[in-house]
């Protein structure tokens, strides 16, 4: 099928449009589908029954009572979305500390989030060794407190006409709690408990605890308030290693086979502790006017696991470890927003004027490591390095409503002004120092620290101008369209569009369809990140490599080039249903296409590499390099189904919900291996079976869900029955060895039961994966001798079942 260039709004036609998806898979009390929404239009009276596009509502008591693990918010959007990943990665470098989500099957950085309408700065952590998200620097999720929130607002659709770059796979907007009077104190307490058949013991670990409070007061008598909050996070590790069968390329040395059917690698999440804190104001001014302001801070400290190093290998000094090592990783993670603007009327037209400020730090550490070319005399901590990403947003918006007879169009302009800013900063010398035993391995093992040349001090501005209309025409039509003309300092500019519609063709049924055109620039990170790292490849291989920036001058002589733009061009096509007040429905169709897709290349390894870079630039010692490219064109189609039943059942309210989506994506156009690295070496490969496999086919293709809720003035009762598709691995361990495994579908059962004692006082208990299922183990090609029994691409995870109790009281 060819290819349709992205093209501005204008040159497309929709052809069929309707009323929203309604997915509220895990539900307390109902959203109503007159819920008044704000994703995805200009107009301020469209509802989730009325809207263009497909639009999931989750509230506060849906995502408290998925079930979430030590409050993490992207876990519950994995339980209550079903085009929502978050996989759980281990051994997975930076992935261990800052967890990627995915929509749609895309990439982490192709989904936009706000915060109450306004833009989220994403992490400053490069993921560079994980499988999902591998390349990206993603929106950190769990950086946002699940006590500050209201509701939750999922577009399954482009807008980046809308709200500019990185809107591909849709948005999710966080709407903040403003009620302005009231509390709620409440604590959880749980602990994974689970049978690991690879060791044939029942372990207990993985301990959390979460406290959270939050309180509102009234501002004036014009309806000003203030909300503030606080959230303690504690979880414990969990470890889910098989026992050591010893790699053969290690020295068989009586202290290495002495290590032979012990536990001395960890497969699992790490310990990690929060301090999350929040607040959300309004004051009005004037007669029609108000100032607000909202803001959310996160400290997180965590620990992530890295391979073992043997007694007798190259890697270690028994004088200071006899027994061999295992160093832990350490981040402590630093991300602030604070937003504060101002809203009102001007005659006829309302405007909304803000300044918006976004920051994350980040820090890298190692402990229980060495420099192996130090000597004995090595530190065994090190700080590896900074990294810092910083955004600023000020943005103006203007509307009015213009109504004649039946009709009314909604027209909405602005513009946009966003300043970037990506920094890194070197490790400790001893991170990155190449020592006087040149015999040895050089840099601290599990992550050589970033050196003075790798550092990055990076910014760029962006400036948009955009206009929509959204129009209702008498009861069965509306429209939205949108166009956006956005600029970047360092990529140029691209206009982008969407037309949707809806049209009920009869009281219960419509139809709904969009199409538009997207746009996701490069990041900084991408653009300009480099780091040195000692460690090992999947294969088990110790080896020095490098993340080249495409401006290194090795990299170019490598054959890289400047990066472009991602362009996609979005289509979907709908039908829903709502029948009485008992039955809705949804049927979505979607194809994404995208031009120039953004990945890291596969490592170029061997003696050619080491030659080429010592002979050319003096760099010795070099045995692994990549670097990002524009890897291929992908087209993803899918289709999303959801249904809901209402019913009153035994004096109280019963919702269930069935979900079930389906996303492709495959490969167009594939990245040929520039003639540079085919002169060092024909074999190699720039972007093969591996990096194909991250984009393609190592998430899940399918999720669907069946969920019970049932709820009175005492108790309210929630099941989900979850089944995660199947998700295929594929490694490059070279010489033409590409160990293979997909691993199987799998079902996951939840649930909870809560007890209202009182109007202000509720308890809870509950818990995830009650059958304490586990994905296929992974063959002997892919388990690493029996360490890592479990790949960390199934949303099931590797934890097994998950116990919970919680306490609140609301007042």
């Amino acid at each position: 099928m060819a290819r349709i260039s992205p093209a501005p709004l204008g040159l497309a036609v929709v052809l069929a449009l309707s009323s929203p998806a309604y997915a509220q898979e895990a539900s307390g009390p109902a959203t109503t589908l007159d819920t008044v929404i704000v994703t995805g239009t200009r107009a301020n009276d469209r509802t989730v029954l009325e809207s263009t596009s497909p639009v999931d509502v989750l509230t506060a008591e849906d995502i408290r009572k998925a079930g979430v693990v030590n409050g993490e918010l992207g876990s519950a959007l994995q339980a209550l979305l079903p085009s929502f990943n978050f996989p759980r990665q281990s051994n997975s470098g930076g992935a261990d500390h800052v967890r990627a989500a995915q929509l749609r099957g895309l990439s982490p950085d192709q989904v936009l989030v706000l915060v109450n309408g306004k833009r989220r700065h994403n992490s400053a952590l490069v993921n560079t060794d994980s499988k999902i998200g591998k390349g990206t620097t993603p929106v950190d999720f769990n950086a946002i407190p699940v006590s500050a929130i209201k509701r939750i607002e999922v577009l399954r659709d482009g807008a980046g006409a809308l709200y500019g770059s990185d809107a591909v796979a849709g948005v999710i907007n966080v709407i903040l709690d403003d009620a302005p009077e009231g509390g709620a104190i409440e604590a959880s307490f749980g602990a994974h408990h689970t049978d690991l058949k690879p060791i044939g013991r029942t372990l207990t670990d993985g301990q959390t605890g979460f406290l959270s409070a939050k309180v509102g007061t009234a501002l004036g008598d014009d309806g000003g308030f203030l909300r503030v909050g606080l959230e303690l996070k504690n979880r414990e590790a969990t470890n889910r290693a098989g026992f050591d069968q010893i790699p053969p390329w290690e020295a068989q040395t009586p202290d290495n086979l002495a290590l032979a059917g012990k536990r001395n690698y960890a497969l699992g999440d790490g310990a990690s502790k929060d301090l999350n804190a929040w607040f959300n104001t309004e004051i009005p001014f004037g007669a029609t006017s108000k100032a607000y302001a909202f803001g959310t801070y996160n400290q997180r400290d965590t620990e992530g696991a890295n391979y073992f190093r043997y007694p007798d290998g190259e890697a270690n000094w028994k004088q200071l470890y006899p027994h061999g090592y295992r160093p832990v990783s350490e981040g402590e993670n630093l991300d602030v927003q604070l937003v504060a603007g101002a809203r009102g009327q001007w005659g006829e037209w309302n405007y909304d004027a803000s300044l918006d400020h976004g920051r994350n730090e980040f820090t890298y550490r190692l402990r229980d490591s060495l420099n192996a070319s130090l000597g004995p005399a090595s530190p065994t901590r090190f700080k590896t390095g900074d990294y810092a990403f910083e955004q600023t947003v000020a943005n103006l918006d203007v509307g009015r409503i213009f109504v004649r007879a039946d009709d009314s169009h909604s027209l909405g302009f602005g513009v946009e002004a966003r300043r970037e800013r990506y920094e890194t900063g070197a490790g400790d010398p001893a991170s990155y120092a190449a020592g006087p035993y040149t015999d040895r391995p050089t840099g601290s093992q599990a992550g050589g620290g970033l050196t003075p040349q790798d550092e990055a001090h990076l910014s760029r501005d962006v400036a948009s101008a955009y206009t929509s209309l959204s129009s209702t025409f008498g009861e069965k039509l509306s429209t939205d369209i949108a166009a956006r003309y956005e600029h970047y300092q360092d990529f140029g500019g691209e206009l982008t569009g969407k037309l949707g519609a809806r049209y009920a063709f009869a009281p219960a049924f419509a139809l709904r369809g969009a199409i538009s055109n997207n746009f996701h620039a490069p990041s900084l990170s991408q653009t300009g990140f480099e780091s040195t790292s000692t460690g090992y490849t999947a294969g088990g291989q110790l080896v020095q490599g490098r993340l080249l920036s495409v401006n290194n001058p090795i990299a170019r002589a490598l054959g890289a080039r400047d990066l472009k733009p991602e362009k996609s061009i979005n289509y979907s096509l709908g039908f829903t249903s709502q029948i009485g007040s008992h039955l809705d429905l949804s049927l979505d169709l979607f194809q994404i296409d995208i031009d120039d897709r953004i990945a890291l290349s596969e490592s170029i390894t061997g003696d050619a590499l080491t030659d080429f870079v010592q002979q050319r630039f003096g760099v010795g010692g070099l045995e692994s390099a990549h670097y990002f490219v524009n890897a291929a064109d992908t087209r993803t189609r899918g289709a999303e189904f959801v249904a809901n039943w209402r019913q009153t059942l035994g004096g109280g309210d019963l919702l269930l919900t069935g979900t079930w989506s389906y996303a492709r994506t495959e490969l167009e156009n594939v990245l040929a291996t520039p003639p540079q690295l085919l002169a060092l070496d024909p074999g190699y490969v720039l972007f093969g079976v591996e990096e194909s496999n991250t984009l393609t086919d190592a998430a899940p293709r399918t999720r669907a869900q069946l969920a019970a809720s049932w709820t009175d003035d005492r108790w309210s009762l929630n099941s989900r029955l979850s089944r995660h598709g199947s998700a295929r691995r594929v490694f490059d361990f070279g010489g033409g060895f590409t160990p293979t495994q997909t691993y199987g579908a799998e079902w996951q059962l939840d649930a909870e039961v809560e007890y209202r004692i009182t109007p202000a006082w509720s308890v809870a208990v509950g818990g995830q994966n009650l059958t304490d299922n586990y994905p296929d183990r992974s063959n002997q090609d892919i388990h690493y001798f029996g360490n890592l029994p479990y790949d960390v691409l199934s949303p099931i995870g590797s934890n097994g079942a998950y116990w919970y109790g919680r306490v609140r009281y609301a007042f």
